[in-house]
């Protein structure tokens, strides 16, 4: 296929891709006035007892209302989904919690990596060059951008959306993203359902609780003396 006629396939597939976006936005909008209004209210206040409320308000639809949700937030990106893992812990329980926060934030964040690649490719490299670690990460994707984009995925509380504009200007393809976010995505988002869950119910669950929280700080405290040691390493190189 010759680069004229590939860049109109391209181009048919992004008009297709947004005009998909645009019709479920309008579809839920019709459905429920109020809906995106009272997710934002929600995501922005991270008000747990609120969620939880909303979601068991639409009975045996709870989950997939859960899902639909995760995914919007993590497609877009700049949200925190942390308050919705939580709620999902508190009113599935952990195992179905845990699988309906994994599954709708690998895909929302597989949304936004392909929104980010086709449509904000420009703003997606500006937030990489802003970044020392994201450069050098960037760097380390280009060898193996699989195991890199794997491994940071496993960080719970990290920011997905800065993750997701990494694997957007690199070379990796998108079923090594696929496959990197659905892996990497598993332990953190689990550590995130099982963590807020316990802090709601800490009086039950005190010594999880601490061991979450100890290894959670062990791991950033590690990065953290890393970095540091890299830089010193890279001054006196």
């Amino acid at each position: 296929m010759d680069k004229k006629n590939w860049d109109k396939q391209d181009n048919v597939v992004k008009i297709i891709a947004l005009a998909t976006l645009i019709l479920l936005v309008l579809a839920i909008n019709i459905m429920s006035p109020n809906f995106f209004a009272k997710v934002w209210t929600l995501a922005t206040s991270g008000n747990i007892e609120s969620t939880v409320e909303f979601l068991a308000s639409y009975g045996i639809w709870a989950i997939a209302i859960s899902f639909l949700l995760d995914v919007l937030i993590n497609a877009v990106g700049f949200l925190p989904s942390i308050f919705l893992s939580t709620a999902n812990g508190l009113i599935f329980g952990l195992p179905l919690g845990i699988l309906i926060s994994w599954t709708a934030e690998s895909v929302g964040v597989i949304i936004s990596f392909l929104i980010m690649r086709y449509f904000l490719r420009a703003y997606a490299e500006k937030v990489i060059e802003q970044s020392n670690s994201l450069k050098r990460l960037d760097e380390m994707s280009s060898d193996n951008g699989l195991a890199a984009m794997t491994i940071a995925r496993t960080m719970p509380y990290f920011p997905s959306g800065i993750l997701t504009a990494l694997g957007a200007v690199s070379k990796m393809s998108i079923r090594d993203y696929c496959i990197a976010t659905f892996i990497g995505k598993f332990p953190s988002t689990a550590i995130e359902v099982v963590l807020g869950h316990d802090v709601v119910n800490f009086r039950q669950n005190m010594d999880r609780l601490a061991i979450l929280v100890s290894l959670i700080a062990v791991v950033y405290g590690y990065m953290y003396w890393h970095k540091r040691k890299k830089d010193k390493d890279d001054e006196h190189s």
